[in-house]
């Protein structure tokens, strides 16, 4: 059942994928692969640790125009019954099963990236849970030999989970686990490779 869930959820995220970049014209297409997402949630006030998301789709188009959705049911803790906890106590993914970053990257800076790294500002908008957030980012643009565009952060993007509603389900994680505090506040770094589309 849970199998074809995230068959279902996967070809759903295809089918945007497909619509946005049908009507963006994308010239680089998120490659999942050599892309990662990562969180660090902080327990206990001491505790730091780093989780990731599997399955990540997303595109840049050539006006600069960027789009990452995240299956958050591919959230890894490396602890499967954290992941199972993380779903259903946190992202309440039977009913929002998906999160969407977007942005814009001005295309000089992508032109300039082919000749050497370059550093940007952009504004993020973060939809998760039902809720939206926007936050600024400073972000490496960088070129890969294979016409790959690479874009990674230059330091953690930091959330607040009361931003997406989310407070609830932190804690419930807590409770059930039976901690004395969880963070509300959640680094995030990304590192995305696009390739030529």
């Amino acid at each position: 059942m849970e199998i074809k869930g995230h068959r279902r959820l996967a070809a759903c995220l295809a089918l945007v994928l497909t619509c946005f970049a049908s009507t963006a014209s994308a010239q680089w297409k998120l490659d999942g692969e050599r892309s990662r997402l990562s969180f660090i949630s902080v327990k206990n006030a001491a505790v730091g640790e780093s989780h990731t998301f599997k399955s990540l789709v997303g595109f840049v188009n050539a006006g600069g125009s960027a789009q990452v959705g995240i299956d958050l049911n591919s959230v890894d803790t490396a602890i499967p019954i954290r992941d199972e906890r993380m779903r259903e106590l946190l992202f309440e993914t039977g009913s929002y099963p998906s999160a969407n970053i977007t942005t814009e990257v001005d295309p000089a800076v992508m032109q300039h990236a082919r000749a050497a790294p370059t550093v940007t500002t952009v504004s993020l908008l973060v939809e998760l849970h039902g809720k939206s957030a926007t936050y600024d980012a400073t972000v490496v643009v960088s070129a890969g030999e294979d016409g790959s565009l690479h874009v990674a952060t230059r330091e953690p993007i930091v959330l607040d989970v009361g931003d997406f509603d989310l407070g609830t389900g932190v804690t419930a994680l807590r409770t059930v686990a039976g901690l004395a505090s969880i963070s509300t506040s959640v680094p995030v770094s990304a590192y995305l490779v696009f390739k030529p589309d």
